[in-house]
């Protein structure tokens, strides 16, 4: 496939997950749902079956107001809303890992909620580095892979887990590679960018891993082209909106470099590779830093994203805030505050599942290009 083949085919997994399931459940293939973030996909991958990562739609939540409250982030409401539309059906199980108070309140809810997905919850230790909190992440993927073994009927092996580890451990290598390209091909759109991430959330990583490598095989046959966009970072957790991107690209906006929980975040630690992969696959979230929704007293998210911003020379840095994530909006002072220090062009935008119209967001990024194209 050429480059605009390949575009269109991201384009077409992205917007189309169903789709996507519903070819591996005709392969025979159990799918395991996993929610936001660092949810330990290897597990599932090495027993056989298919994980396919679920951070919600852009819908209407009508029945997920029985179990949550209007001030809630719309991340975790909506996936409850399409788990009560049916639209998981087939699905074995669903692992919500409890990185934050929504994510702990949704997995109980989405049990109650939909009962026929098995809810396996991934308890993560908030103190990850000691060596206790290590030994508590090995014994949750444990009790996890338990629970999966149950759900599916598969059963887990450590050579199985192994190979898993170097598969995802590959999946990130060619992420990161696609990262750097994108920094220079500014005629990949905002709303293209979105769609290559996005659609990895709903294909075994080793199919992404061989459409990412051919695009970055057509993206090196011809030269980057100069198409005069301001080279800008974004940051937050989530930013995948069409709509959200199609007002980057309406203004000129090159998203170089990101730092979103969605996109390059989960990319950015491999597992170590020793005769213990399950203690690998710990040690990896163990070394998983600089994210609102891990433990970090010192907050070196911070500085990561005021020494990220310097290192790739952009513009601006959009800092996008997902409503009602306190975790994102607890950081955004200290963010704020450190880039003015460093007398970095910042804007902050919020965001949410439910927004139909983004006049607010169009009109803050308008000022915002014309601001940094001085």
């Amino acid at each position: 496939m050429n480059k605009t083949e390949l575009l269109e085919k991201f384009h077409e997994i992205a917007v189309s997950p169903r789709a996507q399931m519903d070819r591996y459940l005709a392969e025979g293939k159990k799918v395991v749902l996993a929610a936001p973030v660092y949810t330990p996909e290897e597990l599932v991958h090495a027993m056989g079956a298919v994980p396919m990562g679920v951070w919600g739609a852009d819908v209407e939540l009508n029945k997920a107001k029985t179990y949550f409250p209007a001030f809630l982030c719309s991340i975790v409401q909506s996936i409850v809303e399409l788990g009560m539309n049916g639209d998981y059906k087939g699905a074995s199980a669903i692992m919500v890992p409890h990185l934050c108070d929504s994510l702990k309140a949704m997995g109980q809810n989405f049990r109650c909620a939909v009962p026929d997905i098995p809810f396996i919850p991934v308890c993560y230790p908030q103190n990850r580095k000691p060596e206790y909190g290590l030994e508590f992440t090995i014994s949750a993927y444990e009790r996890v892979a338990r629970d999966l073994s149950a759900a599916t009927g598969l059963t887990l092996k450590p050579d199985a887990l192994a190979a898993s580890i170097a598969v995802y451990n590959e999946h990130n290598a060619v992420m990161r590679e696609l990262s750097a390209a994108l920094a220079i091909h500014g005629e990949i759109t905002a709303c293209q960018r979105s769609d290559i991430f996005k659609s990895a959330f709903f294909m075994r990583k080793e199919e992404h891993t061989a459409l990412v490598r051919q695009l970055l095989k057509a993206l090196q046959a011809e030269p980057a082209e100069r198409t005069g966009k301001i080279p800008v970072m974004i940051s937050g957790i989530l930013a995948d909106s069409p709509k959200f991107n199609k007002i980057l690209d309406e203004n000129g906006l090159h998203i170089v470099v990101d730092d979103l929980a969605n996109e390059s975040r989960q990319y950015r630690t491999d597992a170590p590779v020793t005769d213990d992969p399950m203690r690998d696959l710990a040690v990896k979230f163990q070394n998983t830093d600089n994210c609102s929704l891990l433990y970090d007293p010192k907050k070196a998210r911070v500085n990561y994203i005021v020494d990220l911003y310097k290192k790739n020379r952009v513009k601006g840095l959009i800092i996008v805030i997902t409503k009602f994530c306190d975790p994102e909006e607890f950081d955004y002072p200290l963010i704020k505050r450190a880039c003015d220090e460093n007398k970095i062009p910042n804007v902050m935008v919020e965001v949410d599942r439910q927004m139909v119209e983004y006049g607010q967001v169009q009109t803050t990024l308008d000022a915002f290009r014309e601001m940094i194209s001085e």
